[in-house]
């Protein structure tokens, strides 16, 4: 199976042109569309949206990423071995999130032309290296025949909270489609830091006093704060928009603190 991650969208023909040379190379290949939705040149919301995605996948799938403001330049083109699946992806820390999880087994840099389209372009290596690459792979291309094992890879700075005694700063890091804002802050910070049962949230001048198990436990049109499928707080309205009702942008801050108990 291979999948395909992009900032192409869908109006131009760019995921058609991937797709057309991966069936050419293997014309039994199962394609799956992840998203071509990530903002342009946004390498973290790509980091962050691949890693929530590719551990629901069979193991050994190869997922495409092509999120590359670097392209044409000096830098590499890179497939990424773990023991659940293969990244085959421009290196510029696209996969840092996927290593905070998993072990990386090896990485190898792309430098085998005869696995890339015979002519090359400055601009499009999603279709001239990644689509063809991962094609090859899926026939049964061994990983050491595309070009060397290389271990200094570029990895991204993400966004960790700052976790003090008494709160927890954290950052919004992905708006998605319906407009809820999800923070870098998990689940699993809260309840073993003792912020879970009681605490208040501060965002965007808005103050949130509990956490909501899903949407329709609040008013229609109000505020809350939920887990989402993922383990990550998320800041919602329900049925609306928290990014317009709140004007809430990524980077933004979110501050957890601690409150005492009721007596």
């Amino acid at each position: 199976m291979i999948t395909l991650t992009t900032d192409f969208g869908l109006t131009d023909i760019y995921v058609g042109e991937m797709k057309g040379v991966i069936f050419q190379i293997n014309p039994h290949a199962r394609i799956v569309d992840i998203t071509h939705s990530i903002p342009p040149q946004d390498l973290f919301a790509a980091a962050f949206q691949i890693d929530a995605v590719y551990q629901y996948f069979p193991d050994r799938s190869i997922h495409i990423i092509v999120v590359d403001p670097g392209v044409g330049s000096q830098r590499r083109s890179i497939v990424c071995q773990t023991a659940k699946a293969t990244f085959v992806c421009p290196d510029n820390g696209i996969c840092t999130k996927i290593f905070e999880r998993e072990e990386l087994i090896r990485t190898i840099e792309i430098t085998n032309l005869d696995f890339c389209l015979p002519q090359v372009s400055h601009t499009f290596h999603g279709r001239d290296i990644f689509a063809p690459v991962a094609a090859h792979i899926s026939c049964g291309v061994s990983l050491t025949d595309l070009g060397p094992e290389i271990s200094n890879i570029t990895m991204l700075s993400i966004p960790q909270p700052e976790i003090a005694e008494d709160r927890i700063i954290g950052e919004i890091i992905w708006i998605d489609h319906f407009g809820n804002a999800i923070t870098n802050v998990l689940v699993e910070t809260l309840k073993s830091t003792s912020f879970y049962t009681n605490l208040t949230i501060q965002v965007a001048g808005m103050k949130i006093d509990r956490l909501s198990r899903f949407y329709n436990e609040s008013d229609i049109g109000s505020t809350l704060a939920l887990v989402n499928s993922s383990g990550n707080i998320e800041i919602a309205v329900n049925q609306g928009s928290a990014s317009s009702t709140l004007n809430i942008k990524t980077g933004e801050k979110i501050l957890f603190l601690k409150t005492p108990p009721p007596k």
